[in-house]
C-alpha cells in the first residue's frame, strides 16, 4: 500500500557467505607469491644485474673517443721547418640517418664539391653500413660551412695531414705520409715510429644520432710524435736544387744529383735530385721525380775514382808523384780490347796524369800493382757496402770481388767503370781525401759531436792528393770551370758512357764532377752528376764543373768559411 513503509528485512541485501578457508588462502597465496616474483625480479635488476645493465646502457650512451696526435716535426740543421702537422676535419656520415629529401641531398653534394648522382650513388653503396667518408682533410673552415647546413646523419672528425714547406726542394729526402698519416717514403718511412705520435682517449655521452652530449674527461692525453733534426741547410737545399734544376734544363739532360757533404763531421748538408714533385699536391706527378736517386740509383762513376785509385797507387814504394809515364800512342790493347785516351799526352807524372784524366797512364800504373790493390782500396773506402743512413733502399752498389779478374777489368777498374756507386757513396770516399785520410760515413741526421773517421789511406797520400787535385781546376785544365772566386778548390772531372741493350752507348753520357773546398782547411765536398745531357756538351768539366762552382761558392759564403785565396790572383 502507498503508505506502507517497506520492511526491515527488504532494505538489507543479505550478504555473500564467507570464504571457506582453503579459497581465502588460495587467494592469499596467489598475492603474497606474485609480490614475491615482483620483489625477486626488482632485486635481481637492481642488485645482481646491475652492473651488466649499467653497461649496457653505458654502451648505448657512453663512447670512448680517440684524441688524435700530431706526427712529430722534421726540422734542418737550423731548426727551418722540413714538415710540420697541420690540423684539418673529415666529415663522414651514417647513410642510414642521411635524409631522403633531394633539396636537402642537393645542398650537401654542392657544399661537397660533387654532384647529386655521386652522392646518391655512394650513399646506395653504404646503404647497409653505418660509416662512410664524405671528405677527407678539409681544412676547418671549409668543413665548418658544411657542418653549418645541419644535415641529419653528416659528423666530423679531427685528423691531422703532413704539410711540405720546401715542396720540391726536398721532396726525395724527406718522402711523404699516407692520408692515415704513416710514413710511405724516405725520412718519412725510415723513422716512422720514432714520428708518429700516440692517440690519446676521452670519454663522452652521445646521443642516439651520435652527438656529443657531455665530455665526462680524459683517459689518456695524446702523446705527440718526437721531432728529427735532419744535417741539411734549407738555404744550401734551395740553392743546390736550383743550380741543379737550371743545369739539367740548359744542357737538356734527362736528370741530375747533388750531394754535398761537411768534410769534417760526414753530415750531409744538401741532397738534391731532378725531376722532382711537389708532395703538397701529388696531382699529375712524373714518377721518375719520386726517387732519391742521390742515395738508391747507381751508374759507373767514371774518371772521378781515378784519384781514389792513385791513392793505392802511391802507397806502392815504386812510385811517387813526380814517377813520369809514357802514355803514348794515346791507345793500347788489353785483352782484346782497345783502351784510348783523347789523343796522346806522351809523359805524364802522376800529377799530370789525374789532370789529364788518361786513361793508358791510370792502366799501365795498375798492372804494375797486386791483382787486388785497386779493389782493397775502394773496399776500404765504402764501395760495395752499404752508406748506413738507414734510409729506405738505400743502395750498396757493385763491387764484384777480385776472382780470376782479367787485366782488362783491373785497368777499367782504375779509371772507373766494371763497378757501380750512388753520388752519396763518392761524396763519403772524398771525404778521406779532404780529412787526412780518414773517410766519413755519411749522416743524414745532424750530430751532436764530429764521429771517429774511418782509416781509408795514408795521411801523407791524402794530403798531396788535395795538392794534385787542386791543379786539376787550375786556369788551363778541363775542370777549370769549377774554380770559386776567392776559394782554392780541388777537385775532379768524369764523363762516362751510359750504356744500352748493345753496350756502351757512342752519343749517351753522365756528366760528373767530384770536388772538395777550400783546400787549405777542407769544409765540404760536393758531388755533382748530370744524366745525358743533349745539348752538345757533355763533358764533366763544361756540364757538371759549373753547378758545382756556383753552389760551392754560395755554401762557403752563407758557412762564413773565410777566403784563403786572394781574388786579384784569379
Amino acid at each position: 500500500m502507498r503508505g506502507e513503509r517497506p520492511s526491515a528485512s527488504s532494505r538489507y541485501a543479505p550478504l555473500a557467505p564467507p570464504l571457506k578457508g582453503g579459497r581465502f588462502f588460495f587467494i592469499l597465496l596467489v598475492i603474497l607469491l606474485a609480490s614475491a616474483i615482483l620483489i625477486g625480479r626488482v632485486t635481481l635488476l637492481q642488485v645482481i644485474d646491475r652492473p651488466f645493465l649499467q653497461s649496457q646502457g653505458d654502451a648505448r650512451t657512453l663512447r670512448h673517443e680517440a684524441i688524435p696526435a700530431h706526427r712529430g716535426m722534421i726540422t734542418d740543421r737550423n731548426g727551418e721547418p722540413l714538415a710540420i702537422s697541420t690540423p684539418v676535419v673529415t666529415l663522414w656520415a651514417n647513410p642510414q640517418e642521411l635524409p631522403t629529401d633531394g633539396i636537402q641531398l642537393m645542398m650537401l653534394a654542392q657544399a661537397l664539391g660533387m654532384s647529386l648522382g655521386d652522392l646518391e650513388e655512394r650513399i646506395a653503396r653504404y646503404s647497409t653500413r653505418e660509416f662512410m667518408y664524405l671528405r677527407r682533410q678539409m681544412t676547418p673552415e671549409a668543413a665548418q660551412r658544411i657542418l653549418d647546413l645541419r644535415t641529419p646523419g653528416v659528423h666530423s672528425q679531427q685528423e691531422y695531414k703532413r704539410y711540405y714547406p720546401a715542396g720540391e726542394v726536398v721532396a726525395q729526402l724527406l718522402g711523404v705520409t699516407n692520408v692515415d698519416d704513416i710514413g710511405q717514403e724516405g725520412i718519412e718511412l725510415a723513422y716512422q715510429p720514432y714520428l708518429a705520435g700516440h692517440p690519446g682517449q676521452r670519454r663522452v655521452i652521445k646521443d642516439r644520432r651520435g652527438r656529443i652530449v657531455r665530455e665526462l674527461g680524459t683517459i689518456r692525453d695524446a702523446q705527440p710524435g718526437g721531432e728529427l733534426t735532419l744535417a741539411i741547410d734549407q738555404r744550401i737545399q734551395y740553392m743546390a736544387y736550383r743550380e741543379l734544376r737550371a743545369a739539367v734544363a740548359e744542357n737538356e739532360a734527362d736528370g741530375g744529383v747533388l750531394v754535398m757533404m761537411d768534410a769534417r763531421t760526414g753530415e750531409v748538408l744538401a741532397m738534391a735530385n731532378y725531376p722532382s714533385y711537389n708532395p703538397n699536391n701529388r696531382a699529375g706527378l712524373d714518377p721518375r721525380g719520386l726517387r732519391n736517386q742521390a742515395l738508391v740509383d747507381v751508374f759507373e762513376p767514371g774518371s772521378v775514382m781515378k784519384p781514389l785509385a792513385m791513392s793505392a797507387i802511391l802507397e806502392n814504394e815504386q812510385f811517387d808523384r813526380n814517377t813520369v809515364v809514357d802514355t803514348s800512342p794515346g791507345w793500347m790493347r788489353i785483352d782484346q780490347f782497345t783502351i784510348r785516351d783523347i789523343r796522346n799526352y806522351g809523359r805524364l807524372s802522376l800529377a799530370g796524369i789525374l789532370e789529364k784524366s788518361s786513361n793508358i797512364g791510370m792502366s799501365r800504373l795498375t798492372l804494375q800493382l797486386d791483382d787486388t790493390a785497386i779493389w782493397e782500396r775502394y773496399n776500404q773506402l765504402g764501395f760495395g757496402q752499404s752508406p748506413g743512413t738507414g734510409f729506405p733502399g738505400e743502395s750498396t752498389g757493385s763491387l764484384n770481388a777480385p776472382v780470376r779478374w782479367s787485366r782488362s777489368e783491373r785497368a777499367a777498374l782504375s779509371y772507373g767503370y766494371g763497378l757501380s756507386v750512388s753520388a752519396l757513396q763518392v761524396a763519403s770516399a772524398y771525404t778521406a781525401i779532404a780529412n787526412h785520410g780518414e773517410r766519413l760515413p755519411p749522416s743524414l741526421l745532424r750530430l751532436p759531436e764530429p764521429p771517429m773517421g774511418i782509416p781509408a789511406m795514408q795521411p801523407a797520400i791524402a794530403d798531396d792528393l788535395l795538392d794534385i787535385l787542386e791543379e786539376s781546376v787550375g786556369p788551363n785544365s778541363g775542370g777549370r770551370r769549377a774554380r770559386v772566386e776567392g776559394y782554392r778548390v780541388a777537385g775532379k772531372t768524369g764523363t762516362v758512357r751510359k750504356t744500352g741493350e748493345g753496350g756502351y752507348t757512342a752519343d749517351a753520357y753522365r756528366s760528373v764532377f767530384a770536388g772538395i773546398a777550400p783546400v787549405s782547411d777542407p769544409r765540404i765536398v760536393t758531388v755533382v752528376m748530370i744524366d745525358h745531357p743533349r745539348a752538345g756538351q757533355f763533358y764533366g768539366g763544361a756540364v757538371a764543373a759549373p753547378v758545382f762552382s756556383s753552389v760551392t761558392g754560395n755554401a762557403l759564403r752563407l758557412l762564413d768559411v773565410p777566403p784563403d785565396r786572394e781574388v786579384e790572383d784569379e
